[in-house]
């Protein structure tokens, strides 16, 4: 008898393991260095979908290449609704941005198997939406070799998308199908908690698993003090039970850690950046390049595992730390647009690190730096993790755009910001933005050649502006998105990434020959401008020593002067 009921026992466990091994990973299934192709990873989702009913696959927008992006959602009581009726918190997780940065893919594929089988923790208040692959394109372009400083997988994806776009620096422009899908996705899903799965470059140290956290004071004091002393602490404090020490972003280049580093800014270019900017914490998980893939999935999947159990604990202190945020930003309230470290605010940092040195290079006449593995520390470092503002605005009542201006328009639309049109041609008292100066990159970056240290004059105006003009009111949820695009001086405005260039190019001028009548005449007709003129020639050597410039000078303070070059067609309205 006891025979028999050992051969039940064996053959039990046997079925038990032909049944689970259907659903190992192409990760589990292989050495520990390979990663799902996107054939695979579509697969193998589709499968879930289709064996479980608390997972389910939705088709979303297209991307450069073609193909569309998934979202791939966790629900435990299969209802999948994210809406107003739903109180359940909503994760959001990217994978793939950098398409040779392949451990999120491979560790989310087994955080789905593992919630649907039960093997963890099911969460009762999240609802968990993934991005199998965002960078469809630059996964479905796979080498062994893009990566050189990487310590697998076998192969992966490379970094540019199917235009070749790192998409990682898009979001505010908007460039690629890839990301106004994101756009749709994450506006649809309106995440708490957003998570972005990378693999870092740089220096070496001991740790696997690093993270950028969204700067605080950037977030908002309300939701940023929260992250930083509460949500990151207790996620690094799990990760440390599981055995898994983490650090912030190790923001070092051309050097080594000991001497400290700065906290990483992620501007709204980047996902992060940009999903702080409708109150949603984010976290950028950044494994490390030199360690095993098998370790650097690991971890991965450990840290999505502690931020979800987090937020299920904590779901309803999430909500209401993201409502107390978004009322933080009002009209007539003060609006960073430009951040730098406070290099007077200073924390040692514990860090694990290597010893660090620099030794003659075998391939150059140089020296190259090295770092002895056999030579561990763990000592404190100084970490600058706080900014400064060191440039506001007044958050006005309303922005407002003429229609002609539709492509920023349709990016605002994009992202779910309220409007009106004006019904009928209206007269506003408005302030109005001249371009003072800029600076423009001299090479190109992700298409464009972006505009820097930009400076406007502000002036208050009477306009009249026409029927159907755009009216977006600053009295709403994306009022800081609204913010970070329209004012000019903002570093990730929309002027300077050049969708208002056409403002830079002069369109009419003038013949010396003929105007030169006009300008005398124009002059005499008003003295204390010739004064100015005078009093100029007198101060600037240069300037009394070019008859052209005088003679420009006069052009553009005379009426003959276009009003379109360097008038910022975006308005502000205050009262």
């Amino acid at each position: 008898m006891r025979c028999n009921l050992l051969v039940v026992l064996l053959i039990s466990v046997s079925v038990f393991g032909q049944k689970n091994s259907k659903y190992d990973t192409y990760f589990e299934k292989g050495n520990g260095n390979q990663s799902a192709d996107y054939q695979e990873i579509v697969r193998y989702y589709k499968m879930l979908d289709t064996d479980f009913e608390t997972i389910q696959v939705v088709n979303m927008g297209y991307t450069d290449s073609g193909e569309r992006l998934q979202v791939v959602i966790f629900d435990k009581d299969k209802k999948f609704k994210v809406d107003n009726t739903s109180q359940k918190a909503v994760i959001l997780i990217n994978n793939g941005i950098h398409a040779g940065e392949p451990d999120g893919i491979d560790a989310t594929m087994q955080l789905y198997r593992d919630l649907a089988l039960g093997t963890i923790k099911v969460p009762k208040n999240v609802i968990l939406v993934a991005i199998p692959v965002y960078n469809i394109g630059g996964c479905l372009n796979r080498n062994s070799t893009s990566r050189v400083n990487q310590d697998g997988p076998e192969e992966y994806g490379f970094r540019g998308n199917a235009r070749n776009f790192d998409l990682n620096r898009d979001f505010i422009k908007s460039d690629t199908k890839n990301t106004r899908s994101f756009v749709e996705i994450f506006h649809q899903y309106n995440p708490d908690v957003f998570i972005d799965n990378h693999v870092s470059n740089g220096a070496d140290y001991q740790y696997t698993l690093t993270y950028i956290m969204t700067e605080p004071k950037k977030l908002g004091t309300a939701l940023g003090e929260y992250m930083k002393n509460e949500v990151t602490p207790a996620i690094v404090k799990d990760l440390q039970q599981k055995k898994i020490e983490s650090t912030p972003y190790v923001n070092v280049w051309n050097g080594t850690p000991e001497k400290g580093f700065n906290q990483f800014f992620e501007s709204p270019r980047y996902t992060t950046g940009y999903t702080s900017l409708f109150n949603t914490i984010g976290f950028v998980v950044e494994t490390h390049m030199l360690k095993n893939y098998s370790s650097r999935v690991k971890a991965t999947y450990e840290f999505m595992v502690s931020t979800l159990d987090y937020t299920d604990k904590n779901y309803k202190k999430i909500q209401a730390k993201r409502v107390e945020n978004e009322n933080q930003f009002k009209p007539k309230s003060a609006y960073t647009v430009k951040w730098e470290i406070d290099t007077t605010k200073i924390t040692q940092l514990p860090f694990m690190g290597y010893e660090g040195t620099y030794k003659k290079s075998d391939v150059t006449n140089g020296n190259r730096l090295y770092y002895d593995r056999k030579l561990p520390f763990t000592k404190y470092i100084p970490f600058k993790g706080d900014y400064k503002s060191v440039k506001e605005v007044i958050i006005p009542n309303a922005y407002v755009i003429p229609q002609g201006q539709w492509p920023v328009i349709d990016l605002l639309k994009a992202n779910k910001l309220e409007y009106k049109q004006l019904k009928n041609d209206t007269t506003m008292v408005v302030e109005s933005y001249r371009i003072a100066d800029y600076a423009t990159t001299k090479t190109p970056y992700e298409g464009h050649y972006v505009h820097y240290s930009t400076s406007v004059n502000t002036t208050q105006q009477t306009l009249s502006f026409r029927k159907g003009d755009y009216v977006f009111s600053t009295l709403q949820k994306g009022v800081k998105f609204l913010v970070e695009t329209l004012e000019p001086e903002a570093v990730d405005s929309y002027f300077n990434w050049n969708f208002f260039d056409t403002i830079l190019q002069q369109k009419e001028g003038y013949s010396s020959y003929v105007f030169e009548d006009l300008a005398w005449d124009y002059l005499a007709e008003n003295p204390k401008l010739k004064s100015k003129l005078e009093q100029k020639k007198k101060e600037d050597k240069s300037f009394a020593d070019s008859p052209e410039a005088q003679l420009d000078w006069v052009y553009k303070n005379s009426p003959y002067y276009e009003k379109a070059h360097l008038n910022y067609p975006v308005y502000r309205v205050v009262d």
